[in-house]
């Protein structure tokens, strides 16, 4: 009943070791360029953090840092209530 087990983690394979991706590091663009601001008015910025749907993008795919990502999302609402963005990813001419 004596069972040998392999504690290396030379059975990489096993759980998936041979990744063929690897996810680059993230890093706050807000943080790394403190000249860069989070405004309303910019959509071409704020256009990078929605989806095509015309959802806000989670941290983990924009690497925003949690104080930026909040900034980002009030400024998000608040183009949308403004209306230089839209609420939903189609525009009324796709209907």
């Amino acid at each position: 009943m004596s069972e040998e087990r392999n504690t290396s983690g030379s059975e990489g394979s096993e759980r998936g070791g041979d990744r063929k991706f690897f996810a680059k590091p993230k890093f706050c663009q807000f943080c790394a360029d403190k000249t860069l601001t989070i405004d309303y008015k910019k959509i071409d910025l704020l256009r990078k953090y929605v989806t095509e749907e015309g959802s806000i993008r989670p941290r983990r795919q924009t690497g925003a840092c949690a104080r930026h990502q909040r900034a980002v999302a009030a400024a998000v609402k608040q183009a949308r209530h403004v209306a230089l963005l839209p609420f939903h990813g189609r525009s009324a001419d796709d209907r």
